[in-house]
């Protein structure tokens, strides 16, 4: 992971806990690891304000594009679960592609699919919401300042 833990905004990580708390409706076991897994990393997430999330983490209603070694080209929008559309190209956040990607940043690799399917993506591209000039794209680079 480029900044060593998930980066969540305070509210979205409270929710992403109550969603993951209330989800009674788990796919398949690779479905049950990817929560846990998620569930596993939230304990160590840098949890920051809104203003202090990087513009390369994705977040909830982000637009992202992946692309896998296979020439897997795929764009869709990180949404809550009641928002989910796979048709429309959005994917719940407690979803196993969601709970693979929320909190990681451009350039950061996962594996998603089932056990024998399993592929490997790249986040290429992350499109925060409602903010100006908060796209990047793997060619950018984001540097991290401390302040004291």
């Amino acid at each position: 992971m480029k900044y060593g833990s998930l980066v969540l905004e305070e509210s979205e990580f409270l929710a992403i806990k109550k969603h993951l708390e209330n989800n009674l409706s788990i796919e398949d076991y690779a479905h049950k690891n990817v929560l846990e897994i998620l569930a596993q990393n939230m304990a160590m997430a840098m949890v920051l304000n809104t203003a202090d999330i990087p513009f390369d983490i994705v977040t909830i209603n982000s637009t992202i594009k992946v692309t896998g070694a296979s020439g897997v080209h795929q764009t869709f929008k990180i949404v809550p679960p009641e928002q989910n559309d796979v048709k429309q190209h959005k994917i719940s956040v407690i979803s196993s592609l969601g709970a693979s990607v929320i909190g990681r940043a451009v350039g950061d690799r996962i594996s998603f699919g089932l056990p024998g399917e399993i592929m490997s993506l790249v986040i290429e591209k992350v499109n925060q919401p409602n903010t100006a000039n908060k796209t990047t794209t793997k060619v950018q680079s984001t540097t991290k300042e401390k302040t004291h």
